[in-house]
């Protein structure tokens, strides 16, 4: 795909945590990145410069709230202000994965909402649309007053593993845990294969006990799917437990590679095949693993920028 867009309004800006994916998803669309400087002032202060004009333009400014995450939102907030103060016709934020995402409820007394919580300052920056890839919680979709498009992965991992061509009979889909049933349901209809869900209780965040599994995965090709994968631990438990249960192979994949902290030591020493993931975070050097599997979502994330520039459907993308 090349959609040549290079004499037009559509301007794509790239800002600092995921440069390689954003060139990778210009090319796709086929207009060069936007001019821009983002530099620091002595104090840390994020000063950016739009160095050409984008008067009138439809503008999309790709940016991940990765780590280091309160960096990369100010510069996206910023961004978001110096493009709107630049008199663009609409701010599209692109977000490939969406920060302070898990904090989406009151699940003890006085926690804040930080989902609902960006959300807002997005809107108050001046964005008019948001393009976010696997939400942690769907309904993170309601905090929003403005547009926005949920985009999905599944996709791209459930053809990845068609492609290993591993007996379908063999394949179960598991969810480590009951709020991600959904997703693994999605994946497993795609595969035509049954689910099992893990029962496993968190006494405190990045800790995950399993209490069980729900299904029978006994001689079965194991595939864990996740949105997150931070510190691995939730992940190679349910990938042990698995294997405990009888199961012959375990592959995981998810969408947003974290992997924090000693989440590739313990990928590293697991029962787990391969980690498929993709590229909605860029993986530094220090985090490679030879059992790490990644695939892009530029496609994605291109056809979806381009759709929104000529008004056309984006739920096709879903299919």
């Amino acid at each position: 795909m090349a959609y040549h867009y290079a004499d037009t309004k559509l301007k794509i800006f790239s800002l600092n945590s995921n440069e390689p994916l954003a060139k990778e998803l210009a090319e796709e669309v086929g207009v060069p990145l936007g001019k821009i400087s983002v530099n620091r002032f002595s104090d840390g202060e994020v000063q950016i410069n739009i160095e050409e004009s984008i008067r009138g333009c439809d503008v999309f400014i790709i940016q991940s709230t990765s780590s280091p995450v309160n960096e990369n939102l100010m510069e996206l907030l910023i961004m978001v202000d110096a493009v709107k103060r630049a008199s663009a016709r609409t701010v599209n934020v692109v977000m490939p994965y969406y920060g302070y995402a898990r904090q989406d409820r009151k699940a003890r007394a006085r926690e804040p909402i930080t989902a609902k919580l960006v959300a807002n300052l997005l809107e108050t920056a001046g964005a008019t649309r948001a393009i976010v890839l696997d939400l942690h919680a769907p309904q993170i979709q309601g905090f929003f007053d403005i547009l926005i498009d949920h985009l999905i992965a599944v996709p791209i991992l459930s053809d990845y593993f068609l492609e290993k061509n591993i007996d379908p009979s063999e394949i179960i889909i598991v969810s480590p845990d009951h709020g991600g049933v959904t997703r693994a349901r999605k994946m497993a209809d795609r595969l035509k294969a049954p689910i099992a869900i893990i029962d496993k209780r968190r006494p405190r965040p990045n800790v995950a006990e399993v209490m069980n599994i729900v299904g029978n995965v006994e001689g079965k090709v194991a595939i864990l799917i996740d949105d997150i994968i931070d510190t691995a631990g939730t992940i190679t438990i349910a990938a042990n437990a698995l294997v405990e249960s009888g199961a012959k192979e375990v592959y995981a994949c998810c969408t947003h590679p974290v992997l924090s902290g000693p989440a590739i030591e313990r990928i590293d020493n697991s029962v787990i095949k391969e980690l498929v993931i993709t590229n909605s975070i860029e993986l530094p050097e220090e985090k490679n693993s030879p059992k790490i599997v990644q695939l892009s979502v530029a496609h994605l994330l291109a056809d979806a920028i381009v759709r929104v520039f000529e008004e056309k459907s984006v739920s096709t993308l879903f299919d």
